[in-house]
C-alpha cells in the first residue's frame, strides 16, 4: 500500500480550514483519518499563562486516566443512561466510561473512591493513551 502523502496534508488542511478536530477518508482500499489534540488547539488560541493556569485548576483532584487509544463513550448506548455525570458519587472500581478499541468495548475502572468533578471528554471524542476522562474530589 502506498502512502498518498498529499492526500494527507490536504485533509490536515481541512482541519484548519473548517476548524475541526477529526476528518476520515476512505476509498475501496484506503481508509485515513487524521485528527488533532484539540487542548493544543485551545491553549494557542489564548496567553500562554493564562491557558496554562486554567488547565492547572483544572487538573486538581484525582484523575481517572485512559488505559489505551480509543473512542471514548460517556453511555453504554446511544441515548443511554450516563455511566457518570457531575456530581455523582462513585466508588472504586465504578465504571466511568467505556473506550472502544478496534471494535472491543473496553470499560474504564475508577481508580478510587470520590465524586465526579469534572467530565474532560465529550462522547465519542477520540482520546489517547494517559489522557484524563475525569477529575474526582
Amino acid at each position: 500500500m502506498k502512502i498518498e502523502k498529499k492526500l494527507i496534508q490536504e485533509l490536515v488542511g481541512y482541519l484548519d480550514e473548517f476548524n475541526l478536530t477529526e476528518i476520515e477518508y476512505g476509498s475501496s482500499d484506503t481508509k485515513i483519518k487524521v485528527s488533532r489534540n484539540t487542548l493544543k488547539s485551545t491553549a494557542h488560541e489564548s496567553t500562554p499563562q493564562k491557558s496554562t493556569e486554567r488547565i492547572s485548576e483544572k487538573l486538581k483532584g484525582t484523575k481517572v486516566i485512559s488505559p489505551i487509544i480509543g473512542t471514548a463513550y460517556i453511555a453504554p448506548e446511544p441515548g443511554g443512561k450516563k455511566f457518570v455525570e457531575v456530581g455523582k458519587k462513585i466508588k472504586k472500581g465504578d465504571t466511568v466510561m467505556i473506550v472502544e478499541a478496534m471494535k472491543t468495548m473496553n470499560h474504564v475502572p475508577s481508580t478510587s473512591d470520590g465524586i465526579i468533578k469534572k467530565i474532560c471528554v465529550e462522547d465519542g471524542q477520540p482520546v489517547e493513551f494517559g489522557q484524563q476522562l475525569i477529575i474526582l474530589e
